[in-house]
C-alpha cells in the first residue's frame, strides 16, 4: 500500500461519527441544571463509564500530556477490554482522537477526529484507540477509567505506521 493510500486526515469530532467508538463529551449537548442555590450549573450524565469484572471500580486521574508533532505517525493502538475510558481536557485546546474498528480481534483502518474546544471523549469498552494526542501545546486532562484486578490493556503495533494529519495539512 502506498503512503498516500495509508494517509488519514482527521475530521471534526461529532457525536454521530464517533458513536461506533464511544461518546463525545460535550456540555453543549445537554441542558444545564442549576445547583448550589443557582451559583453553579451542572451538565449531568455526559457519558457512561462501563466497567466489568469482580472488584472493578471507576477511578479518576489527571494526565499532563506533551504535544505530538504532525503528521502523527500512528504505530500503536490499544484497547481496554474491562472498562470504558474518558478524557476531559482542562483547556479549550483541541486534540487529536484516533480510533479503529475491530476486525476479528484486530484493529482495522484507523479513523481520526479533531475535537472542538472543550470537547472530551469516552472510548467504549474494548475500542481500539490511539494514545492521548494533544498537538501544538502541552495539555492537561482528567481521565475517568477502570481500576481493580484483571488485565485491562491490550496493545497492537502496526507493521507500518499510519500517517495522520489535520484537515488542510495533508
Amino acid at each position: 500500500m502506498s503512503a498516500d493510500a495509508r494517509g488519514i486526515v482527521a475530521q471534526p469530532l461529532t457525536a454521530a461519527a464517533f458513536a461506533p467508538f464511544g461518546t463525545v463529551i460535550d456540555a453543549a449537548a445537554v441542558a444545564p441544571r442549576p445547583m448550589n442555590a443557582g451559583m453553579a450549573r451542572r451538565f449531568h450524565d455526559l457519558a457512561e463509564i462501563e466497567v466489568v469484572g469482580e472488584g472493578a471500580r471507576v477511578v479518576i486521574g489527571l494526565v499532563e500530556a506533551q504535544p505530538y508533532p504532525l503528521p502523527l505517525r500512528l504505530g500503536l493502538v490499544e484497547r481496554h477490554p474491562l472498562g470504558a475510558q474518558a478524557f476531559l481536557p482542562l483547556s479549550a485546546a483541541p486534540f487529536l482522537v484516533v480510533v479503529c474498528p475491530d476486525e476479528e480481534g484486530r484493529p482495522g483502518r484507523p479513523q481520526a477526529f479533531v475535537t472542538a474546544p472543550r470537547q472530551g471523549i469516552c472510548y467504549a469498552r474494548n475500542t481500539w484507540h490511539g494514545v492521548l494526542t494533544p498537538y501544538g501545546q502541552p495539555q492537561d486532562f482528567v481521565v475517568v477509567d477502570r481500576g481493580g484486578p484483571g488485565v485491562n490493556l491490550e496493545e497492537h503495533t502496526f507493521a507500518e505506521p499510519w500517517p495522520v494529519n489535520l484537515p488542510g495539512l495533508d
